[in-house]
């Protein structure tokens, strides 16, 4: 099955504008994604789906496939689905590593595409790590998971979830924004309306929830700190040179 990874790139992010080109020890964040993504193993095609030349322009020297999508898309599904019916007819599995997301790991990613080749029935696979302490998982920033006893999503949320009523021993499990897909699932998914969980959270993959569809949770051994604002860039920085934080 050939497979791709697709990495969704724009400028246009809402709390922190132009943060894909922002500058990571001397690069663009992009860049920092793309090193993680090339010491992946079972991958045919790696590529990047935007709408800016200036993102364009930035990966001139980096040997990667880059494709120009329309700048309406409302997410990096849709933009990679787009990729999908346009240029990579051929390819059987696509994974999103977003563009914000330069600690992601590789070990993980072909972990998914392992997991997606190898169960024939498995259509959605997404990531998840336990968090260290409430206090993170209470960051709304910081998507929640919680899944049955086979690893399949039972709903992500921005909220605390679940409610520990009772106040047992239990562990939160954060989101890692990395999503792999079978064709023929990603393009559907794409072409579907947005449902109210989604529209409520901010989150697309609670669209799959809704319409019925299973969403497989891999345990990573590693978390990924992703860039959502400018106080980000300094975390990152040091465990990019080995420091602790």
């Amino acid at each position: 099955m050939k497979t791709a990874i697709v990495i969704p790139a724009r400028l246009g992010s809402s709390r922190f504008y132009g943060k894909i080109l922002a500058n990571i020890n001397g690069r663009p964040l992009i860049l920092h994604v793309l090193d993680r993504v090339k010491k992946c193993k079972n991958v045919d095609i790696i590529a990047v789906a935007t709408d800016d030349e200036k993102i364009v322009n930035a990966l001139k020297n980096e040997h990667v496939n880059v494709f120009m999508t329309d700048i309406n898309c409302k997410s990096g599904t849709d933009r990679i689905a787009q990729v999908a019916e346009k240029f990579l007819q051929d390819v059987d599995i696509f994974i999103n590593v977003q563009g914000d997301e330069p600690l992601v790991s590789p070990f993980l990613v072909d972990k998914l595409i392992s997991e997606l080749k190898t169960d024939e029935n498995l259509n959605f696979i997404t990531a998840a790590y336990p968090f260290a302490d409430e206090q993170s998982a209470k960051n709304p920033n910081n998507v929640k998971v919680v899944f049955d006893k086979n690893f399949y999503a039972l709903l992500f949320s921005r909220s605390l979830i679940p409610y520990n009523r009772a106040n047992i021993d239990i562990t939160y499990f954060k989101h890692l924004g990395i999503y792999g897909y079978k064709r023929n699932f990603l393009i559907n998914f794409a072409n579907s309306a947005p449902s109210k969980l989604e529209q409520a959270e901010s989150l697309e993959q609670l669209r799959a929830l809704e319409n019925g569809y299973k969403v497989k949770i891999v345990i990573s051994d590693a978390d990924s700190i992703g860039v959502d604002e400018p106080s980000d860039i300094e975390k990152v920085e040091k465990i990019l040179r080995g420091e602790n934080l």
